[in-house]
């Protein structure tokens, strides 16, 4: 069957919502089988299921997959409760689905991704590159994906579930940090629509379900190696056993009165990971993460909190270790 014309809706270019919803159905026929990926976390999870609602009876089979592992207690917590079905990426046979879409990311976010022709892609992070997909609707200025795809479901008279509606309820709250960072109204108005519909006890467990006893140990290291200066504070952790407990960490230090910056770094699986986070006031952690790193890793993210994974060999570190005085001497040079 001949490509449709292809069609791009990237930063709202169709206005409505129902405009947007027709552009993404009109992606999709009949037999086709669609595998949605996703860099797994509450937005990207809530966001992938909300388009498996959107395509049920629409295509032939859906099936959502990550590449990364989900070891953060309150994302497994997540999953678990409300049973969503996901699968490994390396599990799956990506050219036995006829259509591929991406959500909550873009294709520059990971290197599995680039590798991926998307059909669709739905974001809501600063816009990363140019994409040659059928359909791209990425608007940077919403604080949760997940508004986005509550949007289309109410623009295609679909009520969700319970279990959609909190996964979708969670996701803006977790993505908004309880709307203390950047959101529009939209994400306001999404997040009220959904407040009578979602299960709150059950998003009250994701929340309680934070972080194992045995990671308090990384807390005892990150402030023995803590420095600060002028209002921004570091600490590099060393090996970690997974990269969530230095988001846990850089969260907790977040808290902190008259701190500007907070830089948490540690490694993991041979790969350096930094965390970024500020108040987003005159300040671009997104920004300041790729220009220390976006030539040696992967780096990028929002106003208020960014993300850095670098291979330790395209470090030029020599026989030294990475410690916080490298993360703060980095930081510091790049610093406008």
């Amino acid at each position: 069957m001949a490509r449709k014309k292809q069609r791009s809706c990237s930063q709202g270019a169709r206005k409505s919502a129902r405009g947007r919803l027709q552009g993404f159905w009109d992606v999709f026929e009949k037999e086709d089988t669609v595998l949605v990926c996703i860099n797994a976390d509450p937005d990207a999870i809530a966001c992938a299921q909300a388009i498996k609602r959107l395509l049920r009876y629409r295509v032939k089979q859906v099936i959502i997959a990550h590449p990364n592992e989900i070891r953060r207690l309150n994302n497994v917590s997540m999953v678990e409760r409300l049973k969503i079905p996901l699968e490994r990426l390396g599990n799956v046979k990506i050219h036995d689905f006829s259509k591929k879409v991406l959500v909550d990311s873009q294709p520059s976010h990971l290197p599995v991704f680039e590798k991926i022709k998307f059909d669709a892609i739905i974001d809501h992070h600063p816009i990363t590159g140019e994409y040659s997909s059928f359909y791209t609707d990425i608007r940077p200025d919403y604080g949760s994906c997940s508004t986005m795809l509550v949007e289309y479901l109410r623009a295609a008279n679909m009520k969700p579930s319970v279990a959609l509606a909190t996964a979708l309820f969670y996701a803006i709250k977790v993505d908004t940090q309880d709307f203390s960072q950047k959101a529009l109204l939209a994400d306001g108005i999404s997040f009220r629509y959904l407040f009578n519909i979602a299960n709150r006890n059950l998003v009250k467990k994701f929340e309680l379900a934070d972080m194992r006893r045995s990671e308090l140990k990384y807390f005892n290291v990150a402030l023995n190696n803590l420095t600060y200066s002028k209002g921004r504070l570091y600490t590099h952790v060393g090996k970690v056993r997974s990269p969530d407990i230095l988001v846990n960490i850089a969260d907790f230090l977040n808290h902190v009165d008259k701190i500007d910056w907070v830089f948490v770094s540690g490694i993991h699986c041979e790969k350096l990971v930094v965390i970024f986070r500020c108040d987003g006031y005159r300040k671009n952690a997104g920004k300041l993460a790729e220009r220390i790193f976006a030539d040696v890793g992967s780096a990028g993210g929002h106003k208020e909190a960014a993300r850095a994974e670098v291979p330790l060999k395209n470090l030029s570190l020599g026989d030294k270790e990475f410690s916080t005085k490298t993360l703060k001497r980095l930081a510091t040079r790049h610093m406008k």
